[in-house]
């Protein structure tokens, strides 16, 4: 994590970010420190269910997408829910079985309509699966793993599946610092153009998709830039001195804090919120 190399006159060193570290820095600098830096890892909390049903989702829907279009069915992609399937995290049998129905449910619709051959609105060729992006962007290298990446008329699109009870809009899409990372850092992995990106939500079928411009392209990049760089100084600094952990993470204790994985390390949050059942969050 150190932002210099050490030696006089060298360039400072790139600092890696992904979506997730740039958002839990944000949102929390304890929960930061604790998820990122502390070693030995300390014990986090379980598995919690719309964790366990996004994750689901996403793995049935990269098998049913590894196969050709002629292969690709509704059907196979229910039984790859049922393959993919954990009943982590979820109150009891019941409610996983009413979930895993749902899943599978969401799951076949969506291939029907956009992934099977002559579907009735195709997302045009996949060009990537859980694709990892790597890329020097600025200040930083932007990481992570896009859910997929599909080519339409000559531009790159990226695609975040979504599987909350919210369903997102295109401000949503335009907003999203993931999402806009992932666009700078398909450029030039895959050295193509790409503005688009779309959050595809699978319990409602919709679609929220917006085209980047530079300039909003640019905003992104300058805030996820000051936020590696920030991150990477309070990293450096700690490794200097431990002893300014508390001043360098501070906690940002809130109603949130009720469903943090590392509450049991953190007073404060415990004081903040009650502890949510780790079914919390899930659609009715």
């Amino acid at each position: 994590m150190s932002m210099q190399l050490g030696l006089e006159g060298m360039p400072a060193r790139l600092v890696r970010v992904t979506p997730s570290r740039l958002a839990t820095w944000e949102d929390c600098r304890r929960r930061y420190r604790l998820t990122y830096l502390d070693r030995p890892p300390l014990p986090r909390g379980g598995p919690r269910a719309a964790s366990t049903l996004g994750a689901v989702v996403h793995n049935a829907l990269q098998a049913v997408y590894s196969a050709t279009p002629a292969r690709r069915s509704p059907a196979r992609a229910a039984a790859e829910v049922d393959r993919q399937w954990s009943s982590e995290g979820f109150r009891d049998d019941a409610q996983a079985a009413t979930h895993r129905e749902r899943a599978r449910t969401w799951v076949a619709d969506y291939v029907e309509r956009h992934a099977v051959a002559g579907a009735p609105e195709p997302m045009g060729e996949t060009v990537g699966l859980e694709r990892w992006l790597s890329a020097p962007v600025g200040a930083m290298v932007a990481e992570g793993w896009a859910d997929r990446l599909d080519e339409r008329d000559g531009d790159v699109v990226v695609v975040d599946y979504k599987t909350g009870r919210r369903v997102p809009d295109a401000d949503d899409a335009r907003r999203s610092p993931a999402l806009a990372l992932y666009v700078l850092a398909a450029r030039r992995t895959l050295r193509r153009p790409c503005h688009r990106v779309e959050l595809h939500h699978l319990p409602s079928g919709t679609v929220a998709g917006v085209d980047h411009d530079e300039e909003s392209l640019a905003a992104h990049r300058a805030r996820a830039e000051a936020g590696a760089v920030a991150l990477g100084a309070a990293a450096d600094a700690l490794d200097e001195d431990p002893r300014l952990a508390e001043s360098l993470f501070p906690p940002a204790p809130g109603p949130r804090c009720g469903s943090c994985d590392v509450r049991r390390h953190c007073p404060e949050g415990r004081a903040a919120a009650p502890a949510e059942p780790a079914w919390a969050g899930l659609a009715p």
